[in-house]
């Protein structure tokens, strides 16, 4: 359980690199890019870790027992990221694959310029609420936030800006939120609640929550009308 007060990014990613499987990092401190680019480890971190946790992730597990910062799960392309708290701005920043599960809320421009890639499709999980720019660009892969124990709007202002691609589930009836003009927002049906069970079961097992006590509300699905959502700003012959 190596302490890591004090290290850089650089001394705290040779520690991950040299332990075989799992390791914990106690102390953690604002130390960026932890985990980058890394597979195969079971890695927990006690403490704040900073910016870029978990970026171009290509597999295993990061689980953080607090909050985490901006940008986690940067360009991910495998594995989990979990975190226990909330998180900051740009969560899976253009990921393509895996999972991230956030048991609080989220800042500004989670799931921007989401994508799925082949075979991938990432999933991101966000158990509060989110802030302005939710999905912006979204282009793949499936956004889901669930307002648990909040009196919040479930996302804040501009949701959805860009979508192109990819869906989007909001446990709300969303009377309250403004959604642009080339996306459709809907009530979830039952092939929509089959899916979101599939995709949120993981999520509630992780954070021991009652899978049909989540699922028993409102939903509402986005998706993009147009893969091309500003064309009507481009010339054409």
């Amino acid at each position: 359980m190596p302490d890591v007060r004090g290290l850089d990014h650089r001394a705290v990613n040779a520690i991950l690199r040299e332990t075989e499987g799992g390791c914990t990092l106690t102390g953690c401190c604002g130390q960026r890019f932890i985990g980058a680019g890394m597979s195969g480890k079971n890695i927990c971190i006690q403490g704040i870790p900073g910016n870029a946790l978990g970026a171009y992730l290509n597999g295993g597990t990061i689980t953080v027992a607090g909050n985490a910062q901006d940008a986690v799960g940067d360009t991910m392309n495998a594995g989990r990221i979990i975190v226990h708290g909330s998180i900051g701005d740009a969560a899976g920043y253009a990921m393509r694959g895996g999972e991230i599960f956030v048991r609080g809320s989220a800042g500004y421009r989670a799931g921007i310029h989401m994508k799925a890639y082949r075979e991938k499709s990432p999933l991101l999980v966000i158990g509060g609420t989110a802030g302005s720019f939710l999905g912006e660009y979204q282009a793949g892969g499936t956004i889901i936030v669930l307002g648990l124990e909040s009196d919040r709007k479930i996302v804040s202002f501009f949701p959805c800006t860009g979508m192109h691609g990819g869906k989007m589930y909001l446990r709300s009836s969303c009377t309250d939120i403004t959604f642009p003009s080339q996306v459709t927002a809907r009530a979830a049906d039952e092939t929509d609640l089959r899916q979101l069970r599939v995709h949120l079961s993981g999520y509630c097992d992780v954070f021991g929550l009652d899978l049909n006590a989540v699922l028993d509300a409102p939903f509402t699905v986005v998706t993009p009308d147009s893969a091309n959502p500003y064309k009507q700003m481009y010339i054409m012959n």
